[in-house]
């Protein structure tokens, strides 16, 4: 990528951010420039304006002419406002724990950057530019994952940007560690020397826990897809009964997201010669006539994990309809503490640093997620067990014949069942609600607080695990089908099934597939897979092309 050739525009406002832009620019394609509107540059202007009007005054103004916290009591001369701003950086850097990834930085420091363009925050748009600059040049501070309660802003982890800024500390940059003063100096960028008020707008707000939120708010809506799709490779794989999708059944109880899911498995399944109906099942059955019991050949209702899966997949789709844009207002606020009406030159104390929104949609969402591990684990069980496979292989071996020297060497996928068990039980362990947790702290001042970015860490790791056990489900669910026989499968399960071998090739014989997992989990984390079978996109109400 080259990147004194910017090939695409992101204007911020502090209004219009979106999740698709968040992800873009946390996970760039291609390098996007980064920049304040017209109108924000103006509001913060307007901010700066009354800041200085006030302090002209000489009057107590929370964390600028004050202590922080509990030591609001204190006031200070407007003179020793400008250190004041560069102690509060310094006192909080004491975070913990793995340091964020690289894409978590980014979309924090865009999220925090946009906040500010609302220009209520009394920043100055070279502040917030300088901010932008950072994360076009790939200069992202280490951030430690631990030390927000999600009220009061994320102070611990946001410093570590704020810090950045006024060149303390070190970054990666470009994927290099190193003292952010050199990483600067390179990119022929200036520290700043914040002005009272700055340093508390920049890390006084929820914008840390908000990019945890938006990255697993778009990754969950593709595993929501996955789910759908294993399920329909799961039905095929088990010669199960389609009719268990048919909309009679799911318009008989309107949940939207559960008719979606049975909506987008019938397209799925769509022109397979593997699955079959409950009228089928009727003509082949031997015929009860006088006497009073017949054992059926075939099951006329398949397992819970296989027939309720639009119940447990609408779940999260139904969760999503009101976590995305509860994330999209959160990403579009401003977050931090006080606030400056430039317009009607009034100040307002107030507490929009708490991430109470952003917990409980991310403390939601992590339970519908990890319920969707749950779901394809038990599935998974279904495909691999000889007792429940409907006559596929045990645990998937290749077949040999008996004469054959690799006769009962090989285990399939039994590794793979395993590990897949316990990802699972690892993504339903952390499932538990982190916003109920709320520590009094900072002197009894911090006395209610939303962990909120606990939550969305939480939040974030399901996902992942998910993504894992999703990975290694339709690896097997891929083997499933080339025994059943590929030229069977619904055409969109054929394309699907063509994508995953690309990267993971039919299992022959015992070897490692962490690589293969890996891989497919890539494919999932793309939306690969999506394009492959022809679906739209997450946020594209239409169920399949």
């Amino acid at each position: 990528m080259n990147r004194s050739m910017p090939s695409a525009d992101l204007v911020l406002d502090g209004r219009s951010l979106t999740i698709e832009e968040v992800v873009s620019v946390a996970r760039p394609a291609e390098q996007v420039a980064l920049r304040l509107s017209d109108g924000a540059a103006d509001a913060m202007k307007s901010s700066l304006d009354l800041k200085h009007e006030l302090l002209a005054q000489r009057i107590p103004i929370y964390g600028v002419t004050t202590g922080f916290g509990d030591s609001c009591v204190r006031q200070i001369a407007p003179e020793k406002a400008w250190d004041l701003q560069r102690n509060l950086v310094l006192y909080h850097l004491n975070g913990v724990g793995p340091t964020a990834t690289p894409e978590v930085a980014r979309a924090s420091m865009l999220i925090r950057a946009n906040s500010l363009a609302r220009g209520v925050s009394a920043i100055r748009p070279g502040t917030v530019e300088l901010l932008l600059r950072l994360v076009e040049r790939d200069v992202l501070p280490l951030i430690p994952e631990r030390g927000s309660l999600g009220a009061s802003g994320d102070l611990v982890p946001l410093c570590y940007v704020a810090a950045a800024l006024i060149g303390e500390g070190d970054v990666a940059h470009r994927g290099t560690v190193r003292p952010v003063a050199d990483a600067l100096a390179e990119e022929g960028l200036e520290p700043v020397r914040l002005e009272p008020k700055e340093g508390l707008s920049l890390i006084n707000g929820t914008s840390f826990t908000a990019a945890f939120a938006a990255l697993a708010t778009a990754d969950a809506e593709e595993l929501a897809f996955v789910a759908d799709l294993a399920t329909a490779m799961s039905c095929e794989a088990l010669l199960g009964n389609a009719s268990h999708f048919h909309p009679f059944v799911h318009d008989s109880k309107p949940h939207p997201g559960q008719g979606h899911s049975a909506g987008l498995v019938r397209a799925l399944l769509a022109g397979s010669a593997l699955t079959t109906s409950y009228e089928e099942i009727l003509l082949r059955r031997e015929p009860l006539r006088e006497r009073g019991y017949v054992r059926l050949d075939h099951r006329i209702q398949d397992k819970y994990s296989i027939r309720c899966a639009p119940h447990v997949t609408g779940v999260l789709r139904d969760t999503l309809t009101w976590v995305r844009p509860w994330v999209t207002t959160e990403i579009n606020s401003a977050t931090d503490n006080p606030l400056f009406d430039g317009e009607l030159g009034a100040l307002h104390h107030g507490g929009n640093f708490y991430a109470g929104h952003l917990g409980q949609a991310m403390d939601s969402l992590k339970v519908a997620v990890a319920n969707i591990a749950d779901l394809l684990d038990r599935q998974l069980e279904l495909i691999v067990d000889e007792k429940f496979n409907n006559g596929l292989t045990p645990n998937l071996v290749s077949p040999t014949a008996p004469d054959d020297a690799r006769a009962g060497l090989n285990h399939g996928f039994k590794g793979m069942q395993i590990a897949c068990s316990a990802v699972t039980a690892e993504a339903l362990k952390m499932a538990a609600p982190a916003t109920v947790f709320s520590r009094s702290t900072e002197a009894h001042n911090q006395d209610k607080v939303s962990m909120g970015t606990i939550a969305a860490r939480d939040a974030r790791t399901i996902v992942e695990l998910t993504r894992n056990v999703a990975a290694i489900h339709l690896i097997a669910l891929a083997q499933a089908i080339d025994l059943r026989g590929v030229e069977n499968a619904s055409p969109a399960v054929r394309r699907v099934h063509a994508a995953i071998r690309e990267v993971s090739p039919f299992v022959d014989g015992d070897r490692r597939l962490d690589l293969d997992v890996e891989a497919v989990a890539g494919l999932i984390r793309t939306g690969a897979l999506r394009r492959a079978a022809g679906v739209a996109a997450p946020s594209d109400p239409a169920p399949v092309a």
